[in-house]
């Protein structure tokens, strides 16, 4: 059986994964033309979503591909096959993601970069930090990461509510409520976290009338995917002051172009999509995991539902 590695991390993969699995033959590679010759004869494929879309979009398909990222937005793009099982990265962001918020929760309680400004200035800043304990955190996507960053979260002391495709029970949540609820709670958070996916039903989220409901010294952070934010109505709500900040990780379009209203817009931070990067180590022993689930008829962990996007 012949496996397709698609990754800028290739080497290690095939290292890792030859190690545990020696029965497999590697192919392993970034240069298009040379992942082309071979992927018609590889069973599985193993890699960047981007990278294997453009083999897919040939004509040619797996049994199986497993991606390295938790996003799989180009694989679902119009004209490409669906007749294989796809699985998406999971359980291996949760904590990065989790220090991702986690800091920037801290940055603005902390007023850090309010005083790094002021520094520059040579304006002394006297004023007195809050603490997280009792502030309002509203986690929009409930899922493994979702339920990662909440647990992380909870010994901070914050109140932590969600919103997730339907209403349900879930510790360490207050609550999850239905995402027709997702108005009513941004009125009562102090941080709202976008971690959903792309799905028809999450783009254009945050519009101007979404917006509306912000507390002014609400902070919106959108580390889930950038097609959930309308970039005008929110440079928009901050300029009219109608939310306390943003912090942008994932945009429309990446990278930013130049004269973009995001570069300039007021208390808007842009982090570059680096909220939580792919650990190719925990992403091998995924990887491994689910070949053991494949090859033994087990469900594996992460599969997509192609009409769900996810």
């Amino acid at each position: 059986m012949r496996l397709l590695i698609a990754e800028e991390d290739h080497a290690f993969y095939a290292e890792r994964i030859r190690s545990a699995c020696p029965e497999l033959q590697l192919v392993a590679g970034v240069q298009l033309e040379q992942l082309r010759v071979v992927a018609g004869d590889c069973d599985l494929w193993l890699g960047q979503p981007d990278l294997l879309a453009l083999l897919l979009r040939d004509g040619v398909r797996p049994q199986w591909l497993q991606s390295t990222w938790a996003g799989i937005t180009p694989l679902l793009a119009e004209g490409l096959p669906r007749d294989y099982r796809l699985t998406r990265a999971v359980g291996i962001f949760g904590q990065v993601m989790a220090e991702y918020v986690l800091g920037h929760l801290l940055a603005h309680e902390r007023r850090l970069f309010a005083r790094l400004a002021a520094q520059v200035e040579q304006r002394w800043d006297h004023r007195l930090p809050r603490s997280l304990r009792g502030r309002r955190v509203l986690v929009v996507g409930c899922g493994d990461i979702g339920q990662a960053v909440a647990e992380f979260l909870q010994p901070f002391g914050v109140e932590l509510r969600g919103v997730a495709s339907q209403a349900r029970e879930q510790a360490p949540f207050l609550e999850v409520a239905a995402m027709d609820e997702l108005p009513h709670l941004v009125t009562w958070a102090d941080y709202v976290v976008n971690l959903l996916p792309d799905t028809p039903a999450t783009r254009d989220l945050y519009d101007a009338r979404l917006l509306a409901h912000f507390r002014p010294e609400a902070v919106l952070i959108n580390a889930g995917r950038g097609v959930a934010v309308v970039d005008a109505d929110l440079v928009a709500a901050l300029e009219r002051n109608q939310l306390a900040g943003a912090v942008i990780d994932v945009c429309r379009e990446e990278p930013l172009p130049s004269g973009h209203a995001f570069w300039n817009a007021p208390r808007l931070l842009l982090t570059g999509h680096s909220s939580a990067p792919t650990d190719p180590a925990l992403m091998s022993e995924l990887f491994i995991d689910n070949l053991v689930r494949w090859q033994t008829g087990e469900p594996l962990r992460g599969e997509v539902d192609f009409a769900r996007g996810y």
